[in-house]
């Protein structure tokens, strides 16, 4: 089987490609034969003769050829320009989040055999302030140009699959931790510098209070909801292709908590609190989120807090 990863050197693609190429099987055990790896760099990813590497951003029409000159029978989408730094680069974001994504659904229309296609999308396509509570039917009100990005490409991907160009599935990840400790253009990046401050026993101004409530999930628990996505029948996600991952939903005390309990009860005392008024808008106010849907596909969250936290900070 012929699959790839765009954004596959990134914080969850590279814990995507390190599992594909570990377990070695896909789609009812059939076996990763290649796996194509498009990023702006692919330095530090495993050495294995299954890997061919695609350097350069996929706006570059080049590049984008290259990634899908084999055809692909399964492509995993995360290649994105994130929240802030799209808010903050309005050109970039577009060309990267709407047009380039466009173009690879294109290339894809051209294949000889539609590919199975995992799109990562966003829970900024609910804009904010989120809903009361969050189902499948809340309203898509995206607020940041990010989220209006995804949405379009999430309803694009609905109409090649409804086409059948592409075999599609969507996933709107919430906060995945714990991502390394180094700028990313996420607005969300003190969501995983919590976890390892903490566990370093270093000291932590929060920027939203520790009353606000965020939705949380660990990079491996994420890797396995998108390889379970690859796996789903064409029969079992057909008409409905977009899912809310389920999350833990958890305050900020309970996750300082949760720290304290696994690294020691002193770190309660270095955590100061700032909030900011822009990021407690959007990542302190997540409502109860009911995934029904997505849990009887086999979607799943991590469970408990500690699993969360073990899972979180195992990877890096």
């Amino acid at each position: 089987m012929k699959v790839m990863v765009t954004g596959g050197n990134g914080f969850v693609g590279r814990v995507l490609v390190e599992r594909l190429l570990e377990d070695g099987f896909l789609l009812n055990g059939q076996p990763v034969t290649s796996l194509t790896v498009a990023d702006m760099s692919c330095a530090g990813l495993p050495e294995d003769s299954r890997i061919t590497c695609v350097e350069g951003s996929i706006a570059d029409a080049s590049v984008l050829a290259k990634a899908v000159a084999g055809e692909p029978e399964v492509v995993f989408h995360l290649a994105s320009i994130p929240g802030g730094a799209a808010e903050k680069n309005f050109e970039l974001g577009l060309d990267v989040n709407l047009t380039a994504t466009v173009n690879l659904y294109e290339a894809c229309r051209k294949f000889s055999k539609p590919p199975r296609m995992v799109f990562t999308s966003t829970i900024a396509v609910y804009g904010s302030p989120m809903p009361e509570v969050v189902t499948d039917e809340s309203p898509l009100k995206p607020h940041i140009s990010y989220g209006y990005q995804k949405l379009a490409t999430e309803l694009l991907l609905q109409d090649y699959s409804r086409k059948g160009f592409i075999d599609g599935r969507i996933v709107r990840l919430p906060g995945i931790v714990a991502r390394p400790p180094q700028p990313s253009g996420l607005l969300s990046a003190f969501m995983s510098d919590i976890f390892w401050k903490l566990k370093a026993g270093e000291p932590f101004t929060c920027p939203i209070s520790a009353e606000g409530v965020a939705w949380f999930m660990s990079v491996p628990c994420c890797v396995n909801n998108l390889i379970h996505a690859a796996s789903i029948s064409p029969e079992a996600i057909a008409p409905k292709r977009d899912f809310t991952l389920p999350v833990l939903r958890l305050t900020m005390q309970q996750l300082i908590d949760g720290l304290a309990e696994a690294y020691g009860e002193d770190r309660k005392g270095l955590v100061t609190f700032e909030p900011d008024t822009h990021l407690e808008a959007g990542f302190a106010t997540q409502p109860p989120l009911v995934s029904d849907a997505a849990l009887a596909l086999g979607y799943q969250h991590d469970g408990d807090i500690q699993t969360l936290i073990k899972r979180a900070t195992s990877v890096y």
